[in-house]
């Protein structure tokens, strides 16, 4: 997991080259850009997609995970809360394999709050719980790169 403001992004390079490519394009230029429907830097290798949604308690989240991709999350309004955890201490209830999509409950180690100028890096066995409210509902605007490191 790398947990970082938006201006630092470079400074993470190196540890894989897609990755290295994601980084590359967090800049408000291009997030500014980024629309519902996928915009492709590498394919089906790096990509990056913009969710609207509300917060919701964090009884109605549930953690996801990957084994192909690794997730940026980068917030551009609202806030959300985040929990992160290792798969192999959650329960698995849901899986689409062909998707690289895995869902667990269960409690999370480390929690944090994802806002404006912040984004997330989370690694295949960093499952993650997101979407959650930090103070009561809110709408949240956030560009999620998908990057394949496997």
């Amino acid at each position: 997991m790398i947990y970082a403001k938006n201006k630092d992004a470079l400074a993470y390079r190196g540890i894989h080259p897609n990755l290295d490519l994601a980084l590359e394009h967090i800049r408000e230029d291009f997030l500014s850009c980024v629309g519902e429907t996928r915009v492709e830097l590498k394919g089906g290798d790096v990509y990056a997609t913009r969710f609207t949604y509300e917060t919701v308690p964090a009884e109605e989240s549930f953690f996801e995970a990957h084994r192909k991709y690794l997730d940026i999350h980068i917030m551009v309004s609202g806030s959300e809360g985040v929990e992160i955890a290792p798969p192999e201490k959650l329960t698995e209830f849901d899986r689409a394999e062909a998707n690289d999509f895995y869902a667990y409950r269960g409690e999370g180690d480390y929690k944090l709050n994802l806002s404006p100028g912040d984004f997330l890096v989370v690694f295949p066995g960093d499952a993650h719980r997101i979407k959650m409210q930090t103070a009561g509902p809110q709408t949240v605007s956030k560009v999620v790169f998908k990057v394949r490191i496997y």
